[in-house]
């Protein structure tokens, strides 16, 4: 029987790619935590990770050269799964397996976005959890954005509470381009940019509808309406690009995932008023970096918010060189001209106020605000939004043929 609340949570990753970095990161914002322990099939990276959290000041890591390792050790009491999205299933497979044979002391896990490339897998990542008494949190960072928390407080306290509630979310993310070469890999990744991307743009929207301290499912999807498109990444000279960066496996000419995806969510909330949700994510962005714009409008008040409108720029003229790097903001585009700066990334995108909640949910065996159960809700969402670009038109929920359904860009040999 697990004892809390624990003075301090120790945690072990699972990945260590460009995400397990991001959140190592933030944990120095985060109070009672020490990162214990690592698995990835590279041991340099390993190794690499293992430093960095020495470095940070996040306790003494050990490296593990198996899954099984990492979940049966003696020093990890949670478990981030920050490993590519087709090994989720099978990482939380294992963990459930070394739990119910008492071979590990594993508590809670927590999974980073999407929670799983298919209905069906998602389903499945949250019954494993239940079904091993772990407490679970679905590592969603926009709803943890800061301007997200703080903006969201003012307009349900200041202006819904005296006009009445917020009935339309927007939200957009685009950046131009993934690092790793299975994001663009339909069947590795479940998709394109709409599985990516999309996964963020309709949890924040949803969040920003729902009233402060309602149940998630208070609003219920009653119909959703999708679009992908290829624009940029399938031209040849781009397609070749791809290839050179990433080897064959990546083929855009054959094989390509969207770069670009629409979405309209309709929902109703607990008194039968219809609330709208509009996004649109995209890998053809070329900018300073990553963009995130969130709006949120109700009967007599209206929230904007854009991350690249930063208070701090810096300028470069063309004298000044230097190698591509994103030290300034992720998926800098470029090294010269007036960027923009974010003084601190991982607290703006909200992974510090996302790992500090969850450690001290976990620690005090509390439910956190985002759980598996809001993962299925948006893979449930997403699947729906790739059938309607499918048969080209709005599909109403609740809709059982998702259950099984696979995005044609992520069928095998499609």
């Amino acid at each position: 029987m697990t004892e809390l609340p624990r003075q301090t949570l120790r945690v072990g990753f699972v990945g260590t790619g460009f995400i397990a970095h991001f959140h190592l990161k933030s944990m120095i914002g985060v109070r009672n935590v020490e990162v214990t322990g690592v698995y990835s099939r590279s041991a340099e990276n390993r190794a690499r990770l293992a430093k960095e959290v020495e470095t940070l000041g996040l306790g003494k890591c050990r490296t593990h050269e198996s899954l099984d390792s990492l979940l049966c050790a003696e020093d990890v009491d949670a478990i981030w799964i920050l490993s590519p999205n087709y090994t989720r299933l099978d990482v939380m497979r294992a963990l459930h397996a070394a739990v119910a044979a008492g071979r590990s002391k594993i508590f809670a896990v927590a999974c980073e976005k999407p929670l799983a490339r298919t209905v069906a897998e998602a389903r499945e990542m949250l019954r494993l959890a239940e079904d091993a008494g772990l407490n679970h949190g679905y590592l969603e960072n926009q709803v943890f954005c800061t301007p997200v928390l703080r903006g969201k407080e003012i307009i349900w306290r200041r202006a819904a509470s005296t006009t009445g509630r917020p009935y339309l979310a927007r939200a957009a993310e685009e950046h131009s381009g993934p690092h790793e070469p299975w994001f663009w890999q339909g069947d590795k990744q479940g998709g394109g940019v709409l599985s990516d991307m999309m996964c963020h743009s309709v949890e924040v929207a949803r969040h920003l509808l729902t009233a402060p301290g309602a149940p998630r499912g208070s609003l219920k999807v009653k119909a959703v309406n999708g679009t992908v498109a290829n624009l940029k990444w399938t031209r040849p000279n781009y397609a070749e690009q791809l290839s050179q960066r990433f080897g064959k496996d990546v083929d855009y000419r054959n094989r390509p995932s969207e770069d670009f995806a629409r979405a309209t969510v309709t929902l109703e909330d607990e008194d039968g008023n219809e609330l709208m949700i509009e996004a649109t994510t995209s890998w053809a962005y070329v900018g300073a970096g990553l963009r995130i714009q969130l709006e949120l409008l109700g009967p007599e008040y209206a929230l904007e918010y854009n991350s690249l409108g930063t208070g701090l720029k810096i300028f470069m003229s063309r004298a000044v060189s230097g190698s591509e790097g994103e030290d300034l903001v992720e998926k800098q585009n470029a090294e010269q001209g007036l960027m923009p700066v974010l003084e601190d990334e991982a607290g703006v995108y909200g992974y510090t106020d996302e790992n500090r909640h969850m450690v001290e949910c976990f620690r005090k065996g509390q439910k956190p605000i985002e759980t598996f159960e809001d993962g299925l809700a948006v893979v449930e969402i997403l699947m729906g939004l790739y059938r309607s670009a499918e048969i080209g038109a709005t599909l109403k929920f609740p809709a059982p043929e998702l259950e099984d359904y696979v995005p044609i860009v992520a069928r095998t040999g499609a």
